[in-house]
């Protein structure tokens, strides 16, 4: 990762926390599933047949369950799988892009974004990876022009300005830089991190793997996420993780705020306390769908 924003990044302190931004420190899930990536996901993909069916399962995947938060490629496709899933849609004999050359092309890139998908559909030429660069071109358009004026949650800043002498303080997130970048300036917030990591430097199981490398040792940091991967990903690299429940994001912060971040930073944050608040986690987030399927 020499070329990611994580080169420079010099340990200051023993602590490090990691934050994720979408639906994190910022309420922009909903407004950015449901304006800016679902309506060209529908049409690109063909789904003007099936529109109300494939807004639920876009919304279960990337909104209400466990899914919540993954990188837009592989949350899609699971859409589609559960599109396909659905006996209204396989009553309407509606075709289904099968998208064979972009489930191959996850299979064997980790930086998954615009920047990556675009120059592998124009030096494959496959058809399947060409249509998603043209769909995730239109969602970071969407984004840009749509998604601003929105603040990050009560006592984000709080908790930020808390952290500063104490920690050095990253943002992981499976968004593209540039919309972190914006959304984190636009909000005077960004000046509170040592770096921002967007879907660019890799995953977030990656990008805490390549801080983990700098000299932190694992147990001093924390990863703050919604989504069942911020927590996978902090656990897979022996990390602690705080949950930012989904709906229940003020009085997470609230609870960072007032207990959890002393708890971290005085070395008493693991264990049963934080046992306890990841079972709550996830208890939020179902992992199949309400509505019948076909196996």
């Amino acid at each position: 990762m020499a070329d990611s924003p994580l080169a420079s990044l010099t340990k200051q302190h023993d602590f490090l926390v990691a934050i994720d931004s979408d639906g994190c420190a910022f309420d922009s899930m909903e407004i950015k599933h449901k304006e800016c990536f679902i309506p060209p996901f529908i049409k690109h993909m063909g789904l003007q047949a099936v529109s109300k069916y494939a807004r639920e399962c876009c919304e279960f995947s990337n909104l209400y369950s466990k899914d919540r938060g993954a990188n837009r490629f592989p949350a899609y496709l699971k859409a589609l799988d559960l599109l396909a899933k659905r006996p209204e849609v396989i009553a309407r004999g509606v075709q289904l892009p099968a998208l064979k050359g972009v489930r191959a092309w996850i299979q064997r890139e980790s930086k998954l974004g615009t920047k990556t998908v675009v120059p592998e559909a124009e030096r494959t030429g496959d058809p399947d990876l060409k249509l998603a660069a043209t769909w995730s071109q239109e969602v970071d358009a969407n984004v840009a022009a749509t998604v601003h004026g929105l603040p990050p949650f009560p006592l984000v800043r709080e908790c930020l300005e808390k952290m500063r002498g104490h920690a050095d303080v990253i943002v992981c997130s499976a968004t593209p830089f540039a919309a972190l970048k914006k959304e984190w300036e636009e909000h005077g917030i960004a000046k509170y991190v040592d770096v921002i990591c967007g879907q660019e430097v890799g995953s977030k199981k990656e990008i805490l793997a390549a801080a983990v490398a700098k000299g932190y040792s694992a147990d001093r940091i924390l990863m703050l996420g919604d989504a069942p991967g911020d927590k996978k990903a902090a656990l897979d690299n022996h990390c602690h993780y705080f949950p930012i429940n989904p709906g229940h994001e003020d009085a997470s912060w609230k609870l960072l705020h007032e207990e959890a971040l002393a708890r971290f930073l005085a070395g008493n944050y693991g264990g049963a306390y934080e046992q306890a608040l990841i079972d709550t986690f996830d208890g939020y987030l179902p992992e199949q769908p309400s509505w019948p399927t076909v196996a």
